[in-house]
């Protein structure tokens, strides 16, 4: 589709035209199904309750805290929990006591303040050492 635009100066009393051409079609592309190519993340729980890690081994992988370390485990950057040192994987559900002067606390517990709140929690339980000691001279 074209237009014709006549613009007029006043000082040199001039016609002048111009011609502006807009476009007929659409660029191409589909709005559907725009996030189809994105890879799952397969986040929770790697290791349940009862099984025997390593060191360093990867209990679970979360966005948000969902479980919270314990004994023996550590807790990523992105929300990752491992096991610091090898033995036996136990998850536990204790009591949690807030700390209600924090802001955030305050935010995401609104409504709260009365009811008891419980978290889970993994922990390690450390395998024992040896015991296959020689004694060689008594003090």
């Amino acid at each position: 589709m074209v237009f014709n635009f006549l613009l007029k100066c006043n000082q040199a009393k001039s016609i002048a035209v111009e011609t502006v051409r807009h476009a007929s079609k659409k660029t191409g592309g589909s709005t559907s199904n725009t996030n189809c190519k994105t890879k799952p993340k397969h986040r929770g729980w790697k290791v349940q309750d009862g099984h025997h890690v390593k060191s360093s081994h990867i209990l679970a992988t979360q966005l948000t805290t969902r479980f919270h370390p314990g004994l023996n485990v550590g807790l990523g950057r992105n929300g990752t929990l491992f096991a610091i040192e090898a033995g036996k994987v136990v998850v536990t559900c204790e009591k949690f006591e807030p700390n209600w002067e924090h802001s955030w606390v305050q935010r995401n517990y609104a409504g709260r303040h009365q009811q008891t709140i419980y978290k889970k929690y993994y922990n390690v339980i450390p395998e024992p050492q040896h015991s296959r000691f020689k004694l060689v001279d008594e003090v």
